[in-house]
């Protein structure tokens, strides 16, 4: 993962005026947790951009670090295991020396690797060292069953091998990738996956710190922090953690998923990407965002989904982006150039959600009947929760005096608005949803917001035909 930092111009070049200037040599775990301490000690979160685990996951990590543990996270998909992982490399120092054309980032200070140790003997103080950015000192491999110990340790390089060198020689290793992130941070994700004996492999090289390349063994006293993640249901079902590598964790961190619906929220509007697109802006009012994250949450509450596979943020993410294309898509059609997503607008939901969840039914075609129940349960859930007041009865009254309203993708929000200002009742319900706002977009997903939550409250008849919806007295 070469990133381009710009390299301060003052670094020490060689072991003497780097010993000079007084660096010092840490372990990993010790540089992470001087680092983690200064961040805690000033009141700031480890790192930016993790929501709702304030309470929960942050201070298990933090104890950790502070522990100087190797980590495992446990977690359902979509939990941000992996963006926590990829984070840690924040509290790393930002620039770190090593020997000047070291493979595995030999410590200027104590060389392991046998080119280093031999540039060192042969120019001892002025040995050149180069410097490597923390965004470089981190390596991660997704553990798939095809996973060997070539890749993570290394395998003996046949072009080094024919020029000469014999086998034995340490020269003719290709080092894997757990070796090149010596001195840094080693991710495995879903771990469980990993072939048992290349598990053995590894452990052999963070525990005994030998390892064995082709049957010739080598000593390589590495200096790693291990992180890895893992599905709570794969200890059990498609591999296992061997025992030896599950008790070198330190620390086992349970995530979840976003325990309010407000965090949800948050979390949704930092991921996705849906401002505005083309030349129409998105207006969303915050009903509709809610409804959005309580589709989930109701879908991660409901006996009709596999829990087992979780249901992941990345369905909310999803679903709000897929939401604001469709309202976009409506407005190109009828011209308009501000819209606010609306409730007719769910039944778009059907793509981007149905990937997503693993629904448990025992009758063929009945996924999306569930899925249409748990968008129809998050609205109500929403309406009753932002929409309470005296006067559902008197637009009640109205609509069994002959009012009738028309809802659907082509109508345009003037329309809505029009009925706004017709039912002077129906003003204080939209009001009470939306805000006071002169957005004629988020006034007409006000609007039907109110009718579809009166419509499932069972205090009005819908008659649907395609695309279109007809709001009627029940009576």
């Amino acid at each position: 993962m070469a990133h381009a930092h710009t390299q301060p111009a003052n670094l020490p070049v060689t072991i003497g005026t780097l010993r000079a200037s007084g660096w010092q040599s840490l372990p990993v775990k010790e540089e992470l947790r001087r680092n983690a301490v200064k961040r805690i000690a000033a009141g700031l979160p480890l790192f930016e951009g993790v929501l709702g685990y304030e309470d929960t996951v942050m201070p298990q990590l933090e104890n950790a670090l502070l522990a100087g543990h190797d980590v495992i996270f446990l977690g359902e998909r979509g939990q941000a295991k992996t963006r926590i992982i990829r984070s840690l490399t924040g509290l790393l120092d930002e620039w770190m020396p090593i020997i000047a054309g070291s493979e595995i980032n030999d410590d200027p200070y104590n060389a392991v690797s046998r080119h280093a140790r031999e540039l060192v003997t042969e120019h001892g103080e002025d040995t050149p060292i180069s410097w490597v950015h923390s965004s470089d000192r981190y390596g991660e491999k997704l553990a798939t069953p095809d996973t060997s110990v070539s890749d993570l340790i290394g395998e003996v390089d046949p072009i080094k091998v024919a020029e000469g060198r014999y086998l034995s020689d340490e020269l003719t290793i290709h080092y894997g990738l757990v070796p090149r992130t010596n001195r840094g941070i080693f991710a495995i994700n879903e771990l469980p996956d990993l072939a048992e004996r290349i598990q053995v492999g590894l452990l052999n090289v963070l525990e005994e710190r030998d390892v064995q390349i082709r049957g010739y063994k080598i000593r390589l006293p590495l200096d790693v922090m291990l992180v890895a993640s893992a599905n709570p249901e794969d200890y059990t079902n498609r591999g296992r953690m061997i025992t030896p590598l599950k008790d070198r964790f330190g620390s086992q961190i349970r995530t979840h998923y976003p325990l309010e619906v407000s965090t949800e929220m948050d979390i949704v509007r930092q991921e996705s990407r849906s401002s505005s697109i083309g030349d129409v802006h998105v207006q969303w009012p915050e009903f509709m965002e809610e409804i959005i994250t309580t589709i989930s949450h109701v879908a991660r509450s409901s006996s009709q989904v596999n829990q087992r596979s979780g249901v992941s943020v990345r369905l909310s993410v999803s679903n709000y982006e897929t939401l604001a294309a469709n309202a976009v898509r409506r407005a190109l059609r009828i011209g308009e150039t501000d819209v606010a997503p609306r409730v007719s607008d769910l039944a778009a939901l059907a793509a981007s959600t149905s990937g997503k969840i693993e629904i448990e039914s025992m009758e063929e075609g009945r996924e999306s009947q569930i899925l249409q129940n748990f968008v129809k349960a998050a609205v109500l859930q929403v309406f009753k929760k932002r929409v309470s007041s005296a006067k559902i009865g008197e637009v009640i009254a109205l609509f069994e005096g002959g009012v009738i309203a028309h809802a659907g993708e082509d109508i345009a929000s003037a329309q809505y608005v029009e009925l706004f200002n017709q039912v002077p009742p129906l003003r204080e319900l939209v009001v009470a949803a939306v805000g006071n706002t002169d957005s004629v977009a988020q006034i007409a997903s006000g609007v039907e917001f109110v009718l579809e939550g009166l419509h499932l409250s069972k205090r009005l008849n819908k008659d649907e035909s395609g695309s279109r919806a007809t709001y009627r007295s029940r009576t």
